[in-house]
C-alpha cells in the first residue's frame, strides 16, 4: 500500500511540475526581429564569453549570429531550456529565468518564423 501511495505521489508531482511551466503567449501584433529584438537578448544572456559564441559554443550552439540563433530556435530544447521547463537544461546556465517579456519576444520570434 505504501508503494502505491508513493508511486501516486511521484506521478502527481511530475504532472504538477510539467504543467507549472506551460505558458501560452499571445503573439497578436508582436513581430520581433532578430536584429531589433532578439540579438540584444541573446547577447546579454546567452552569447557571452565562454558560452554560446562562435569560439566557445557550448554543445555546438552559437547564438552570436542570426544563422546560429535561427537554427537553434528550431529545436524543442531551445524554448524548453529558456523557460526552465522540467527535464531541460536551464538556460542561462546558473542564472535565474529570463524576464517574462524577453521569453515572450523569443517565443513570438519563433512563432513568426524567426525573421532576421
Amino acid at each position: 500500500m505504501k508503494i502505491i501511495s508513493l508511486l501516486f505521489a511521484i506521478v502527481l508531482l511530475t504532472m504538477t511540475m510539467s504543467c507549472k511551466h506551460v505558458v501560452q503567449y499571445d503573439c497578436t501584433g508582436v513581430a520581433p526581429t532578430y536584429t531589433n529584438n532578439i540579438k540584444p537578448i541573446l547577447d546579454a544572456a546567452c552569447a557571452t564569453e565562454h558560452c554560446h559564441t562562435s569560439g566557445h559554443a557550448s554543445s555546438g550552439i552559437d547564438l552570436s549570429t542570426y544563422a546560429g540563433s535561427s537554427a537553434a530556435s528550431n529545436k524543442k530544447s531551445f524554448m524548453g531550456s529558456i523557460q526552465h521547463k522540467p527535464f531541460y537544461q536551464k538556460m542561462p546556465k546558473n542564472q535565474p529565468i529570463m524576464a517574462d517579456a524577453e521569453i515572450h519576444l523569443l517565443y513570438c520570434w519563433i512563432q513568426n518564423g524567426s525573421p532576421e
